[in-house]
Order: C-alpha cells, then sequence, then structure tokens
C-alpha cells in the first residue's frame, strides 16, 4: 500500500503552484476547473513520484494555524544532503519565510529545518 497523493486548500492557488514549482521542483498538471462549483486544482508530481493535490474553493473557512494542533501539521521534503537543506532554508529565508527551527540534527538524528510558508503551512526541509 501507498499513499496515493496528499491535498491542501489553498487561498491563492497559483501562488502555492509556483512556491513547490520554485523551491521544491514540483511538476504541475493543468488547472482542472469546474465550473459549476468553482472548484478548481492543480496536481503536482515531485520527482519520486510523489503527488500534492493543491486546491480551492469560492467558500474556504481559513482559521489561524496554529502549528500545534491536531491533524496533519506539516509536508516534509528530503532534499538530499545537508548542505542542500542549509542552502534551501537560507532561501526560503532570504525570500521572507519565516525559519522556525534549524537546521539542526534533531534528538532523533534527523537533520533538518522547519519553515513557515506558503499561507501559514509548515514545511520540513530534511536530508
Amino acid at each position: 500500500m501507498k499513499i496515493e497523493h496528499i491535498a491542501m486548500y489553498a487561498n491563492d492557488l497559483e501562488k502555492a503552484k509556483e512556491f513547490f514549482i520554485k523551491y521544491f521542483d514540483a511538476v504541475s498538471n493543468e488547472m482542472y476547473h469546474n465550473k459549476t462549483t468553482d472548484f478548481r486544482s492543480y496536481f503536482l508530481t515531485f520527482d519520486d513520484g510523489a503527488r500534492l493535490e493543491i486546491m480551492n474553493y469560492p467558500k474556504l473557512d481559513n482559521p489561524t494555524k496554529s502549528l500545534c494542533r491536531t491533524g496533519y501539521i506539516h509536508l516534509a521534503f528530503s532534499v538530499g544532503s545537508k548542505e542542500k537543506v542549509d542552502k534551501l532554508t537560507e532561501a526560503l529565508k532570504n525570500d521572507g519565510y519565516k525559519v522556525i527551527s534549524g537546521p539542526r540534527t534533531t534528538g532523533d538524528g534527523y537533520y533538518e529545518s522547519c519553515v513557515v510558508a506558503i499561507e501559514g503551512n509548515q514545511i520540513e526541509i530534511t536530508v
């Protein structure tokens, strides 16, 4: 069994798509648009075949996102080396995203950083 894809809603679908393309080399399909409901989505595919569906719907609830909450809390991307973790973390920081931890080696042995990224969602960058 494998996870087929993960999905997330975004207020700004195009900005979310460009974020994942720019920083994580995602490849996007053509936008799907249901003209009856005004639902829109893209499937983003990453180099290992993992897929993220980003979606938008006009009637989204948009509560403040706490980093300590139940439910899904972050997406983690393995970039292949400590140097790449450092470089990507610095690029995100320079582009105005908030680094909330790292880069560092965690107690369970991961080398990682965590960034509050697109629309307040947490991204973990690891080796």
